[in-house]
């Protein structure tokens, strides 16, 4: 326990605290308790980074299926109801930029524990809105809050982990994240039956209240003190212009982004691709919904039980931009011969496009949060921040041309493939891990540490 009454990690070192050194045979007893004791408690932790990194967008979709009964509940337009998800969205942006400098400087534990009762208070609001204005000010909120568990899971996995393993690890949490968005509207849909929409942000507030618990009885500090940055708002800022200043990390978070911005680009065009232009039925939606997620959790998989392992980081990086060209190739194509092409093509296409996804995002966050050791928070934070303000911004352009034609929506996912290519080519500096040059900070070096 520290002193703040939290459960501290205990970092192991080569050293005891009157100055004299360990000896080899008692650090290497040290080396092996440590990994028996995270072997232990492994799979607890991930569990409850898993939730906390799927909770806020199972906020959003679960919340989809009850959107027609919520316009009519609180006699409110659709574009109002609709406007419910864009305000949640944003502030799940912009709450990484708030909550991944704090866990920096306060430790993780304490912005999540608030961040996670600030979700469950606003989502329990949500439940209780009168109006529609109450209900756009709560989800804003609920975003602000949700956001702490999406940047602090990551930055505990980059406390912990190191390398092959950190990208095992977030390829386990996209496993997860990708099956979120399948159950999510299933799950709001079955609690439709028994009750009404409200209980949908019920439910997700007992979820909330469920998560404080486990982060409070089993999630300990993973952020020493003596690591901890001591510096305010400015400080923090300035730690995020050095880490866009650092080419490596830049060109990561370009290639993830990007990424990041065709998948949620797929997102929102799909439903009126798939049932609109070529007329399939909800049913059918859901299907190949269904497949191409199966094809985002096959690929995180398999990037984290092979490739990860036989290849270095930048020839996966280079493979999922392959995979990449290849599905906005073929999903370019397919829009300027609609209708000679069918559902087929468009389904193979965007199978191979969130496979790509599935090998790029574990790799390009790995990476770019290994150059980061000082400051996972607000690497963590810029890294989620601007791929959601990407995507909310650049992915309204695949409606641009209206609901008979998927051309923009292709070529936003070509646009995005093409940036991400170039920033790949220029930026990074694709190295095996025991070669990867940490960026450091100009006030004070890295700490030297064994693995928890």
């Amino acid at each position: 326990m520290d002193g703040s009454g939290t459960t501290g990690v205990s970092i192991r070192r080569s050293s005891r605290s009157d100055g004299s050194t360990i000896g080899t045979a008692e650090a290497d007893a040290a080396t092996v308790d440590g990994r028996l004791q995270r072997r232990s408690c492994g799979i607890t932790i991930l569990v409850i980074l898993a939730g906390l990194n799927a909770l806020a967008p199972v906020s959003m979709d679960m919340y989809l299926p009850a959107m027609p009964s919520v316009a009519s509940s609180l006699a409110s337009p659709g574009i109002l109801v609709q406007l419910t998800l864009t305000v949640c969205l944003i502030g799940m942006a912009l709450g990484q930029l708030v909550a991944g400098p704090m866990s920096d400087r306060c430790g993780r534990r304490r912005p999540l524990l608030l961040g996670m009762a600030l979700y469950t208070v606003a989502t329990a609001a949500c439940a209780l809105a009168t109006d529609i204005r109450l209900l756009l000010a709560c989800r804003l909120l609920q975003g602000l809050a949700g956001a702490a568990g999406i940047v602090i899971a990551r930055a505990v996995v980059r406390d912990l982990y190191e390398d092959d393993e950190m990208i095992r690890v977030f390829s386990t949490l996209l496993l997860i994240s990708g099956v979120a968005p399948v159950i999510g509207p299933v799950a709001g849909a079955q609690i439709l039956r028994v009750t009404d929409w409200r209980g949908i942000f019920g439910f997700l507030a007992v979820l909330g209240f469920l998560l404080i618990l486990a982060v409070l009885r089993l999630l300990p500090e993973t952020l020493p003190a003596d690591r901890r940055h001591s510096g305010g708002i400015g400080d923090s800022l300035r730690t995020m212009g050095r880490l866009l200043g650092d080419r490596a990390f830049a060109g990561h978070l370009l290639v993830g982004g990007m990424a990041f911005t065709a998948f949620f680009t797929y997102l929102s065009a799909s439903p009126f691709v798939i049932q609109t232009l070529y007329g399939a039925s909800p049913q059918t939606f859901g299907l190949v919904f269904g497949l191409n997620s199966l094809g985002l959790i096959s690929a995180g998989q398999l990037n984290a039980r092979l490739l990860s392992r036989r290849f270095n980081p930048g020839t996966v990086i280079a493979a999922g931009l392959a995979l990449l060209v290849l599905s906005a190739s073929t999903l370019v194509l397919t829009a300027t011969m609609t209708p000679h092409t069918g559902l087929s093509t468009f389904t193979a296409a965007t199978f191979i496009l969130m496979s790509a996804v599935g090998i790029l995002l574990p790799v390009t966050n790995s990476q770019a949060l290994a150059r980061t050791p000082h400051a996972a928070g607000s690497a963590s934070a810029l890294l989620g921040a601007s791929s959601f303000l990407i995507g909310a911004a650049v992915s309204p352009l695949a409606a641009i041309a209206g609901e008979r034609t998927a051309l923009p929506m292709a070529a936003v996912q070509a646009g995005c493939t093409l940036t991400a290519t170039v920033g790949f080519v220029t930026l990074c500096r694709p190295r095996s891990p025991s070669t990867v040059r940490r960026f450091r900070s100009s006030k004070r070096a890295v700490p030297t540490r064994s693995r928890w």
